[in-house]
């Protein structure tokens, strides 16, 4: 069962040093999960976006990630950069309008966000799991109506990941990613508890599987 809580890296100013450590930490751990290939792989299954909606994106660096790998087969996609409290930085808005994309940063609670959002296609990458099952599928009903294409990459709930979550001291990671990785895993997601939160299997095309090695990735396309 589910153990979503609230993790210490969402309760820190953007500012805070400990923040600026857990969120150098979160680029070694999204190399490790191999969160960019599982996210790009999911996303060449879908049509070319117009407008991309990248929910919880942070410093948006995993964002700018993505856009190096689907930029060549996918240029002039206009960028939303959606979370809480946005803390990207100039440079890697310009490194992302380099490769041909246009950024823009959307500040504000995802549930209001996504009431006005226009986007055809929304991601969502180690942002689901924060919410219990009751908002989860209040946030699901809201992505179905205002987008086509949905691929969230989230953890796996499962013992080898909360292992290796319990491991990262040993790669120097910090007190708040030390605490936030194992609580992750706990609220992570297994089989298809996503597609089962979905709100309508009918119209849409859903596909929940394993991303080796410690992730799991969930993809719905309107058909």
């Amino acid at each position: 069962m589910r153990q979503p809580v609230p993790e210490l890296l969402d309760t820190l100013p953007p500012a805070d040093p400990r923040a600026l450590a857990s969120r150098r930490d979160l680029v070694l751990i999204n190399l490790l999960m191999r969160q960019r290939g599982l996210m790009a792989g999911a996303l060449r299954r879908m049509a070319p976006p117009r407008r991309l909606a990248d929910l919880g994106s942070g410093d948006g660096r995993f964002l700018l990630s993505l856009a190096r790998r689907l930029a060549p087969r996918w240029p002039g996609v206009e960028v939303l950069v959606v979370d809480r409290q946005p803390c990207m930085d100039t440079a890697t808005r310009d490194r992302i309008r380099a490769l041909g994309w246009h950024c823009e940063v959307v500040a504000g609670d995802v549930f209001d966000v996504l009431d006005g959002l226009d986007a055809d296609t929304i991601t969502a990458n180690l942002f689901l799991h924060h919410f219990g099952d009751d908002a989860l599928a209040r946030l699901l009903a809201l992505a179905a109506k205002k987008t086509r294409a949905f691929v969230a990459c989230e953890p796996r709930r499962a013992p080898s990941a909360l292992a290796a979550a319990r491991l990262l001291f040993l790669l120097g990671c910090n007190d708040v990613t030390r605490h936030d990785a194992p609580a992750s895993v706990r609220a992570g997601f297994r089989d298809r508890e996503l597609s089962h939160l979905w709100p309508d299997a009918l119209n849409w095309h859903l596909r929940e599987y394993r991303g080796f090695p410690f992730g799991h990735v969930f993809a719905a396309r309107h058909v």
